[in-house]
């Protein structure tokens, strides 16, 4: 079973639809125990660091997330990926999971373009920097779709994929240990999507 935290932010339905089409057992949920029961979690994310961060906290599941995440995969979602990292400066300094290191910084401070739009709203190719197998049914360059302002800086090491916008290598899949994060949003990048949940399901 997949576990989709819910914490009150995330296209939960899309997603949900999304593993379910793959003939994946999914269950949104905030409960710990249903969590710890999981074969894989997903954390998703929509909106502004800080709020969701609290939002996380809130339901007390941050300790059973990192305690779980030793054990089997995580994915991290758009911003629930950039919840993985260190830190934000997303309207200030907010604490994140600390499950990957780097930070999350405003995209806009890298494009080297003022007259490329922020958010980066879109379809975006991505490039494979190294193997993994999260990338078993997905080929180098095919398109992912990207809706974000801000993106994770400092994490090179742990860097899968990056997609290019503007002098912006913006950091699309990050792996340490069982946790994985897309800034993407696989559940909206059509077949390319469904092909990477899928291979997260078969981690």
């Amino acid at each position: 079973m997949i576990a989709i935290v819910d914490y009150g932010v995330g296209n939960l339905f899309s997603l949900s639809s999304s593993l379910r089409a793959l003939g994946q057992q999914t269950e949104i949920t905030r409960d710990p125990e249903r969590v710890r029961a999981a074969d894989r979690m997903i954390l998703p994310g929509v909106g502004a660091f800080g709020d969701a961060k609290a939002k996380l906290d809130a339901t007390g599941l941050v300790p059973v997330l990192r305690a779980e995440a030793e054990r089997k995969p995580l994915l991290g979602i758009c911003l629930g990926m950039q919840l993985l990292f260190d830190k934000s400066f997303e309207y200030g300094e907010h604490v994140g999971l600390g499950l990957i290191p780097g930070q999350v910084t405003d995209l806009r401070q890298g494009l080297g373009d003022p007259t490329l739009k922020v958010p980066h709203m879109g379809w975006n190719s991505l490039e494979i920097l190294r193997q993994d197998p999260i990338f078993r049914y997905f080929r180098d360059g095919e398109y992912v779709y990207y809706v974000h302002s801000f993106y994770a800086t400092g994490c090179t090491g742990n860097t899968l994929a990056v997609s290019q916008y503007g002098a912006a290598s913006v950091t699309g899949v990050v792996r340490s240990g069982h946790v994985y994060g897309t800034q993407f949003h696989p559940e909206k990048s059509g077949d390319a999507g469904l092909r990477l949940l899928k291979a997260f399901s078969e981690l």
